[in-house]
């Protein structure tokens, strides 16, 4: 499945918030994805993590050397983080939201952790979130479907009825891209 060849297409959002669920959804509908196997798939993420350079694109954005003509016509995993940094182009980008809650419990069991400083993770990664919502919805080159974790486990026909009139993509790939959906993989329920 073929996307516009002048747009870069991002998948975004909070680390832990359903990014790699949503490229894997793309990926298995047939729409072009760019991924390396740099990061292998593990017990927090059995299905891969779909990333280029093991998620760290973002040095390169900041340097404003990642080639994004490579890239065109095809969905690219990048934190919210390196929103931030996108140069001006053509973007259409759909942004995982999740409750704060279980991004934090899942970067605790990811990371092994407890988190002694909790609530000032949250406020760091609320007040990051809102700037980076501001900041896309602000700008005339990047169209952006904001789309929740939560929602999609709920009624997933209903939102990826929304990532398809999004992308302007066939209704029938709405079956390939449901199969991803998995409710054993949300584990940090709250």
């Amino acid at each position: 499945m073929n996307l516009e060849k002048d747009t870069n297409y991002i998948i975004s959002g909070l680390e832990r918030s359903g990014t790699s669920m949503l490229m894997q959804m793309i990926n298995n509908a047939g729409i072009l994805t760019s991924f390396d196997d740099s990061r292998k798939p593990d017990t927090n993420n059995p299905k891969g993590y779909f990333e280029l350079e093991g998620g760290k694109i973002i040095n390169r954005l900041m340097e404003k050397n990642f080639p994004f003509d490579e890239h065109k016509g095809k969905f690219i995993k990048i934190t919210c983080y390196g929103l931030k940094f996108l140069p001006t182009g053509k973007y259409k980008i759909i942004y995982s939201e999740r409750n704060i809650e279980e991004i934090l419990d899942s970067m605790e069991r990811m990371a092994k952790i407890k988190d002694d400083a909790r609530d000032e993770t949250r406020e760091i990664f609320l007040k990051l979130n809102n700037i980076i919502k501001k900041q896309i919805k602000s700008r005339d080159d990047i169209e952006v479907l904001f789309i929740n974790y939560n929602d999609i486990l709920k009624n997933p026909f209903e939102n990826i009825n929304k990532i398809i009139d999004f992308l302007e993509i066939p209704k029938n790939l709405e079956e390939e891209m449901i199969k991803v959906v998995d409710p054993s993989l949300y584990r940090q329920r709250r």
